[in-house]
């Protein structure tokens, strides 16, 4: 299990990650949307929001389910994710990243992820 620390720097590495995203590919895919990541084996939740310029920092929520684009994962897999052990879509697929968004979301997700 990971230190809240260590979660939170590997939320910053994967708004880093995805600040690289071309601006154009972003622009096109990307919508306005609130994204919520609840690490369940700590119980935190952070929440942020896609815009068409960027992802705005992630910032702690009392309540992850508002969110439009709501993932959860443990701690180990969050940590594996930033440093790029293990793909959104393979974790996704193996059951250590949950999704729930609208089908076009997930789509327009993976399009920048």
């Amino acid at each position: 299990m990971a230190t809240v620390q260590e979660c939170e720097e590997a939320l910053s590495r994967l708004a880093q990650k995805l600040g690289e995203v071309h601006p154009e590919a972003w622009a096109r895919h990307a919508v306005d949307r609130s994204v919520s990541c609840r690490v369940s084996d700590l119980d935190l939740a952070y929440a942020t929001r896609i815009t068409k310029t960027g992802l705005d920092p992630f910032v702690p929520t009392e309540d992850p389910r508002t969110a439009q684009v709501r993932l959860t994962m443990k701690s180990a897999d969050l940590l594996d994710l930033a440093a790029d052990r293990i793909s959104p879509a393979k974790a996704w697929a193996t059951g250590r990243l949950k999704i729930e968004a609208s089908l076009l979301d997930l789509v327009r997700l993976r399009k920048i992820l």
